[in-house]
């Protein structure tokens, strides 16, 4: 692997953008000036080792927004949660700010995975009474995905399984299920094809049995006392990010290509499952 590759190894390790909520906040009591801060929740999985990326997007935001800007990493999904639920459990709460691009699209999918050389397994089903690695309760592609299909096909996930765990992180299931820690795995698409990419001799040890649907890309929320003008600021910023030299630099470490409006539908499919399976 070269040096310049090891940035966007790095990038990753984590799910950006929540699953579904990086978070801009303004303090109440200067969200009309220019002292205000942008506070933007990350999940842990978000490059937890690479200080270099994060202060260079940290510096291009501050230079584009002009305002302070603190991202602020929490251990796990659910302490993000602390911060703003995520997008698609509390839509109400939240205004949709804008939709990363990957491939084009902002869409992706969760992929099950087995070791490679388990060639017997097609499907989940084949999977009864072995152990699962999950990426975290509060996962759509690393947990959701898995527990709807088991749902519909008239299966309890909680009993399917010998023994599950959560890695708490999506490389890490690839990483788990590679060495048969685990004998299958749901992971972030994005996050497998991006290391099949940069550290192909993880995901040569797995083997995809099964894709869901595509599905909306975790997105950029705001609180929802958020002021409308400062909203709309941030959202340009990020809108315009590829057609800027630094932007679009920062974004290829990231492997996206940019960021879209997106609408509250493009997550309907995620809401749908979470209530078949009664995580509304």
């Amino acid at each position: 692997m070269s040096a310049s590759d090891r940035p966007l190894l790095r990038a990753t390790r984590r799910r950006l953008l929540l699953a579904l909520a990086a978070l801009p906040a303004c303090p109440a009591t200067a969200a009309n000036g220019d002292s205000a801060i942008v506070r933007i929740g990350l999940t842990p999985v978000f490059l937890d080792d690479q200080v270099s990326f994060l202060g260079k997007w940290r510096s291009w935001l501050e230079q584009k927004l002009g305002r302070s800007v603190v991202f602020v990493q929490r251990g796990n999904y659910r302490e993000i949660v602390d911060l703003g639920y995520p997008y698609v459990r509390h839509r109400h709460e939240f205004r949709l700010v804008a939709v990363p691009l990957w491939r084009g699209q902002p869409l992706y999918q969760s992929y099950l995975i087995v070791p490679s050389d388990d060639q017997r397994t097609k499907t989940i089903a084949d999977l009864r009474g072995k152990v699962f690695a999950y990426s975290d309760p509060d996962s759509n592609s690393g947990y959701l995905y898995p527990q709807y299909v088991l749902n519909q096909q008239g299966e309890k996930p909680s009993t399917f399984f010998s023994r599950t765990f959560f890695t708490w992180a999506h490389r890490k299931v690839v990483e788990a299920v590679g060495v048969g820690l685990a004998d299958g795995g749901a992971v972030d698409g994005y996050v497998w094809d991006t290391l099949a990419e940069v550290r192909p001799d993880l995901t040569a040890a797995t083997r995809i049995i099964d894709r869901s649907p595509l599905l909306g890309y975790p997105p950029f929320v705001a609180r929802g006392d958020i002021p409308a003008r400062e909203l709309e600021r941030f959202r340009q910023v990020l809108l315009g990010m590829a057609a800027d030299p630094q932007g679009s630099e920062l974004l290829g470490r990231l492997r996206l290509d940019g960021f879209t409006t997106g609408q509250p539908a493009l997550f309907d499919g995620i809401a749908q499952m979470a209530a078949k399976i009664g995580r509304k």
